[in-house]
C-alpha cells in the first residue's frame, strides 16, 4: 500500500524491507527503502511510524529523531503523521561517486525507553546526466604508411550515471577510411578505438574530420560528441613494441612516494630518432591514476606519486603508449592492472548516539546512560572492532545490535564521593598491529543542598591606604560551596553594626554576586584608624544555608601632612629675629627649631638641615633635635647680621617639608674714643635672649662697659702723647688675637661708623680691613706711630688712611 502511494507521487516505486531483531529487552528495526534520486523536497518516502509499528501520537513525546548524514539533513520524520519525507534533493552522483550502488544508512532514535532503528535507504539512479568527453577535440597524426587495421586509442566519454543509464555505445560519422571498435572495461565502462580500415593517401586527403558520438542507455537516451581531427603523416613504418602486452602488479597501500612499481620496456626496429622512444599515458588512463602514479617518459619507470589508499581505490587500470621520435612517430601500447593490497591503516571510529547528563545521584542500577556505535573502514580482520571502558568505573557495556552498544549503570552512584565521571570509550581493531581510538564523555551528577558556604579563612585583615578614592575595591571575599547549580549560587551582604551612630553600610558596600568589598568614603588615618564588622555568605538552595566571616579594616597612614614648625614661633610668612652676643663661646646654643607632624611612624619622623646659611663655618644644626649651635667664636670679620634658613623634612615618600628663616644680629660693647681731644661716646648693644648663655654674655658686656668708661675718663684728663700708642682696649686685644695680620685698631667718631675696625699697616699705610670706613670721618688710632699725617685713599682691596706729610 505504501509502495503504491509512493508511486503516485514519483511515478516510480518504493520498496520496503523490514528486518526485526531483539536483544536484551530492546527491539531495533532495520528498514530498507528504495527511492529514485532527485525527488522534490517534501516528497514522502513512506510512513515510517507504520512500518516500524510505532504509535504516531507518541512520536513527539518520545522525541523521535534522525541522524544527520554528511552534515546534511536529507530526510526527516513528520512527527504528526509519521511519514518519512525528503528535506533536500538527493544527487546520487554527488553522494556515491564511482559506486554502482548507493545507500544511505540512517539511525532513528526514540526515548522513554530508548530505542534505535536502522534505516537503509537505497538511492536509485535516473538518467539525468548526458555523456561527455574529456576533450572536445582529439588530434591524431597517422602516417600514410600505416597499414589497414591499425587501431588508435580515442578519448572515451564519461557518464556519471550507472547501469543502463551509463554509456551504451559509440557512433562514428561516415568515413571510408575509418571505423571504430567498442571495448568494455572491467567495470562495464565503454571505450573505443579508431580502426584504420583503408590505407591513407596524404596526397589525396591530408586531413580527415570525424565526429564521435557517445550514447547512453537511458530512456530517453542522451548523447555527447567530440571532434576527431586526423592528420596524415609520412614515413616511419615501424612502431615501438612492449615486451608484454599487459601487466598485473600487486602493491601495498600506503607505499612510500617514489617507490618503483614497474619498469616498462619497448623496442623499435627502426634506427636513429625513429627508434628513440618516449613513454606516456594514453587517454584511456584516468586522471586519478595519473595523479597517483608517475611515468618517467624516458625510462618507462612507473613510481608512486601520491598516497595509495585501499579504501578509496583498490584497482588501477592504465594504458601506456610508447612513441618513437620519428618525423611521423609511431606508437605501441600496453595495459597495466595495479591491484592494491589492504593494510591496517585506518583507526576504528566510535560515535556516541545518545547521552544523558547530568543525572541524579540516585539513578537506578541498569539504567541506560548512552548508546555508542563503532566502525572501521578497513576490511577483514582489520575492520573488526572491540570496545571497552575502564574496569573501576560503576558502568558496564552491553551489545544491543551489530556494532551498537549500551552504557548502563552497574553500581549505585554517590555524588559526595565522586561528583562526576570521565568515561573513556576505547575501540581497538583486530589488525596486526592493532589500531585503536578513544573518546571521553563527562557524566555529571546532581546533588541536594547539603553543604554550608565556606570562606577560605575565618578572619580577614585588610589594610586600606588613607585618602582612598570613594568606590575603591578593597578586597574580594569569596566563599566556596561544593554544591551545584542554585545550591552553589552565593549572595554576600554586610551584617549591620553601628559605630558612633554610623552603620557599616554607610562606610562600606559589598557586591552581592562576587563578594567584592568597596569603600564608600575617603578615610583619614588621623581620624579613623580601624573598623571591625561581619560579612555573611548565603546560598540559593531550599532551605538556604549561610556562614559569616569577620573583617578587620586597618587604615594605613599616608604622608599627607607636612611638618609644622612650632618653635621658634613666628607669624605666618614672617622672619624670626634673634640677637646674640658676639662673645658667645663655641658650642653655645643659638636657637632650637621644633617641628611636629600629625602623620605616624616613618611619615612623622623629622630631620633638620640648613637650606641657607650666611657662614657655614659659624653654625651647626643637629639634624635630629633641631638645635643650632656655634661652631666657633665670632670674629670681627664676621658680619653683624646672619641669615639662617632651616628646613624641617619628614621621612615620607615623597617627603614633605616646612622652612623657617632666622635672622641673627650680633650685639657687642663699643669703645668711646677721642680724636684730637674730641669725645667719642662709646655705644654698646644689649643682646636679648632668654637662655642662660645670653644672660652671662650681657653681664660680661656690662663689665666691659664699666672698664671702658673708666678708660675714657683717664683719656679726657690727659693730653695724648704722640710718641706712645694708646693702650689697647679689650676689643683690640680680641681683634689681635683673632687676626694674626692685624696690628692696629681704628675707632671712628662718626655716629654712623660708631664701631671698631680692624686695620693693619702696609708699607707705612694704615689699611682698614673690616668694615670699610666712611669717607671724611675722623679716627683715633691705637698702636700706630704718628710720625706721618693720616690721609684717606681707597683702592679695590680696601680703604687706606695715612698721616699728611
Amino acid at each position: 500500500m505504501e509502495a503504491h502511494r509512493s508511486a503516485e507521487h514519483w511515478g516510480r516505486y518504493v520498496s520496503v524491507f523490514l528486518l526485526f531483531s531483539s536483544a536484551l529487552n530492546t527491539v531495533y528495526a532495520v528498514t530498507h527503502y528504495s527511492i529514485p534520486e532527485e525527488l522534490k523536497e517534501g516528497s514522502v518516502v513512506a510512513n515510517l511510524a507504520a512500518d516500524l509499528g510505532l504509535d504516531v501520537m507518541e512520536l513527539s513525546r518520545r522525541k523521535m529523531r534522525l541522524d544527520v548524514i554528511a552534515n546534511k539533513k536529507y530526510l526527516d520524520v513528520n512527527k504528526e503523521t509519521g511519514e518519512l519525507y525528503i528535506v533536500e534533493k538527493i544527487d546520487r552522483e554527488y553522494l556515491c561517486i564511482s559506486k554502482t550502488t548507493c545507500f544511505l544508512k540512517l539511525d532513528a532514535t526514540i526515548e522513554n525507553p530508548v530505542r534505535m532503528f536502522n534505516i537503509e535507504l537505497e538511492i536509485l539512479d535516473i538518467n539525468d546526466n548526458a555523456p561527455h568527453f574529456r576533450r572536445d577535440t582529439m588530434h591524431l597524426d597517422i602516417a600514410e604508411s600505416t597499414p589497414a587495421g591499425e587501431r588508435f586509442s580515442l578519448n572515451n566519454a564519461v557518464d556519471p550515471d550507472i547501469g543502463t543509464n551509463s554509456i551504451k555505445t559509440y557512433y562514428l560519422s561516415e568515413s571510408e577510411h575509418f571505423n571504430i571498435e567498442i571495448q568494455t572495461g572491467r567495470d562495464g565502462s565503454k571505450f573505443t578505438d579508431l580502426i584504420l580500415k583503408k590505407a591513407l593517401d596524404r596526397e589525396e586527403q591530408s586531413v580527415h574530420n570525424l565526429i564521435l558520438t557517445a550514447v547512453d542507455g537511458g530512456v530517453p537516451s542522451r548523447t555527447g560528441t567530440a571532434n576527431i581531427i586526423v592528420r596524415v603523416l609520412d614515413a616511419n613504418d615501424n612502431a615501438p613494441k612492449f615486451d608484454k602486452d599487459s601487466y598485473n602488479i600487486d602493491i601495498m597501500e600506503n607505499s612510500p612516494i617514489g617507490r618503483l612499481v614497474v619498469k616498462l620496456n619497448a623496442t623499435d626496429l627502426d634506427e636513429g630518432s625513429n627508434a628513440e622512444i618516449v613513454y606516456s599515458y594514453s587517454l584511456y588512463t584516468s586522471e586519478k591514476t595519473q595523479e597517483t602514479f608517475s611515468l618517467n617518459p624516458n625510462t618507462g619507470e612507473i613510481t608512486v606519486k601520491d598516497m595509495i589508499n585501499y579504501e578509496d581505490f583498490r584497482i588501477y587500470d592504465m594504458e601506456v603508449i610508447a612513441t618513437d621520435k620519428g618525423t611521423h612517430f609511431l606508437s605501441g601500447h600496453c595495459k597495466l592492472t595495479i591491484l592494491v593490497t589492504d593494510m591496517n591503516d585506518n583507526h576504528p571510529e566510535l560515535s556516541i548516539k545518545s547521552f544523558q547528563s547530568p543525572v541524579k545521584e540516585v539513578i537506578a542500577v541498569d539504567t541506560v546512560i548512552a548508546v555508542v556505535s563503532v566502525s572501521d573502514k578497513d576490511s577483514g580482520e582489520n575492520g573488526k572492532v572491540d570496545i571497552h571502558i575502564a574496569d573501576q568505573l560503576p558502568f558496564a557495556l552491553r551489545e544491543s545490535s551489530d556494532n551498537y552498544y549500551e552504557l548502563v549503570v552497574s553500581q549505585p552512584l554517590d555524588r559526595e564521593k565522586v561528583p562526576e565521571y570521565e568515561i573513556t570509550f576505547t575501540v581497538t581493531d583486530r589488525g596486526s598491529p592493532p589500531l585503536s581510538d578513544n573518546e571521553t564523555m563527562t557524566l555529571e551528577l546532581l546533588d541536594v543542598n547539603d553543604n554550608v558556604p565556606q570562606f577560605p579563612q575565618s578572619f580577614y585583615t585588610i589594610p586600606v591606604m588613607e585618602n582612598n578614592a570613594p568606590g575603591a575595591l578593597l578586597s574580594s571575599l569569596t566563599a566556596f560551596d561544593p554544591d551545584l547549580h542554585e545550591n552553589q549560587y552565593l549572595v554576600y551582604f554586610i551584617i549591620e553594626k553601628e559605630i558612633v551612630n554610623t552603620s557599616m553600610s554607610m562606610l562600606f558596600s559589598i557586591n552581592p554576586e562576587n563578594g567584592n568589598l568597596y569603600a564608600l568614603k575617603t578615610f583619614d588615618y588621623e581620624i579613623e584608624k580601624e573598623f571591625l564588622f561581619h560579612i555573611e555568605a548565603r546560598d540559593s538552595g531550599v532551605p538556604p544555608l549561610n556562614s559569616n566571616v569577620t573583617v578587620h579594616i586597618i587604615i594605613v597612614d599616608q604622608n599627607d601632612n607636612p611638618p609644622v614648625i612650632v618653635s621658634p614661633w613666628r607669624a605666618h610668612g614672617s622672619v624670626v629675629e634673634e640677637k646674640i652676643p658676639r662673645s658667645t663661646d663655641k658650642g653655645s646654643l643659638v636657637s632650637k627649631v621644633i617641628a611636629i607632624d600629625t602623620d605616624s611612624v616613618q611619615n612623622s619622623r623629622i630631620t633638620y638641615q640648613f637650606l641657607q646659611v650666611t657662614d657655614a663655618t659659624l653654625f651647626s644644626l643637629d639634624q635630629y633635635n633641631g638645635e643650632i649651635r656655634t661652631m666657633r667664636m665670632f670674629s670681627y670679620r664676621d658680619p653683624r647680621h646672619q641669615r639662617l634658613v632651616v628646613i624641617a623634612k619628614d621621612n615620607g615618600d615623597p617627603a614633605l617639608s616646612a622652612t623657617v628663616t632666622i635672622k641673627l644680629s650680633t650685639v657687642e660693647t663699643a669703645v668711646k674714643a677721642y680724636s684730637d681731644m674730641t669725645e667719642v661716646p662709646l655705644e654698646y648693644d644689649i643682646f636679648s635672649d632668654l637662655n642662660l648663655y645670653l644672660v652671662i654674655g650681657l653681664g660680661s658686656v656690662s663689665f666691659l662697659l664699666l672698664i671702658t668708661i673708666l678708660v675714657t675718663c683717664v683719656l679726657k684728663c690727659q693730653k695724648p702723647i704722640p710718641s706712645k700708642a694708646a693702650p689697647p682696649s679689650r676689643n683690640s686685644v680680641i681683634s689681635e688675637r683673632n687676626s694674626t695680620i692685624a696690628d692696629s685698631t681704628l675707632v671712628s667718631n662718626d655716629a654712623y661708623w660708631y664701631s671698631l675696625f680692624l686695620a693693619e699697616t702696609r708699607k707705612g699705610k694704615l689699611v682698614v680691613r673690616q668694615p670699610v670706613p666712611k669717607a671724611g670721618s675722623r679716627y683715633i688710632v691705637s698702636s700706630l706711630p704718628r710720625s706721618t699725617g693720616l690721609t684717606e685713599t681707597s683702592d679695590s682691596a680696601a680703604s687706606t688712611l695715612q698721616y699728611p706729610k
